[in-house]
C-alpha cells in the first residue's frame, strides 16, 4: 500500500508552483489535459522551460473549455495566442498548443516580470502616481530649488526708473515745509468783514 501512495506524493510535488497543468520531469516539463466529461488526457508534449509548457495548456483549456469560467496561467496574453484549433481533436489542440509554446519560447522568463514592467510607475493608496529616484540627490536639489523660489528677489528702484537719487530727494522731500494756500472771501461777504487767516499761516 505504501507504493501507489509515495507515486501518488512523488508526482504532486513535482507540480510548478504557479502555473497550471503542468510538472517537472527528467529536468524539462511536460504538459497535459483532461478532456472534459471524460477520464482521457490529451498530450500537449515536452518543454524546456515552463512558461513553454504554461502557454501551450492555456491554448488548450481555451479549445476546450471556451472563455468563459477558465483559469489560465497567462490571461493577459490571451489576444496574443495564434488563432483557437478549429475542432476540439486531440490532433488540433496539440498542434494548438505547440505552436503557443514556440511562440512562448521568445519571452521566456521575462514574461513573469511583465506585470511588473507594465507597472513600473508604483501607486500609492491617494491613487497618484509616484516614480523611485535614481539618487538620493534628487530630493536635495528639489528642495533647494524650492528654497531659492521661496526668497524675496531684491528690486532696485532707482535703476528702475532711472532716478540715482530717488531715495535721498523723496527724504528731502519730506523735510519741507508745506506750501501757504492763499484763502479767499466768498461771495456772501465783503472784502472788509472777511478777516480770515490762512490755513498755514504763522
Amino acid at each position: 500500500m505504501t507504493g501507489p501512495s509515495h507515486a501518488t506524493k512523488s508526482r504532486t510535488n513535482t507540480k510548478h508552483p504557479i502555473y497550471r497543468g503542468i510538472r517537472s520531469r527528467s529536468g524539462k516539463w511536460v504538459c497535459e489535459i483532461r478532456e472534459p466529461r471524460k477520464t482521457t488526457r490529451i498530450w500537449l508534449g515536452t518543454y524546456p522551460i515552463p512558461q513553454m509548457a504554461a502557454a501551450a495548456y492555456d491554448v488548450a483549456a481555451l479549445a476546450l473549455k471556451g472563455t468563459q469560467n477558465v483559469v489560465l496561467n497567462f490571461p493577459h496574453l490571451v489576444d496574443s495566442y495564434p488563432k483557437l484549433p478549429p475542432s476540439p481533436s486531440p490532433a488540433d489542440i496539440q498542434h494548438a498548443a505547440a505552436t503557443a509554446a514556440e511562440a512562448m519560447a521568445s519571452l521566456g522568463d521575462d514574461d513573469d516580470r511583465s506585470f511588473e514592467s507594465r507597472d513600473g510607475a508604483i501607486c500609492n493608496e491617494r491613487g497618484s502616481t509616484e516614480f523611485p529616484s535614481s539618487s538620493g540627490n534628487s530630493d536635495m536639489q528639489i528642495g533647494n530649488t524650492q528654497t531659492t523660489t521661496g526668497e524675496e528677489e531684491y528690486v532696485d528702484e532707482e535703476a528702475l526708473f532711472e532716478f540715482p537719487s530717488l531715495l535721498v530727494n523723496m527724504a528731502e522731500a519730506m523735510m519741507l515745509s508745506p506750501p501757504r494756500i492763499n484763502s479767499f472771501p466768498s461771495e456772501d461777504y465783503s472784502s472788509g468783514d472777511f478777516d480770515a487767516e490762512s490755513l498755514w499761516s504763522y
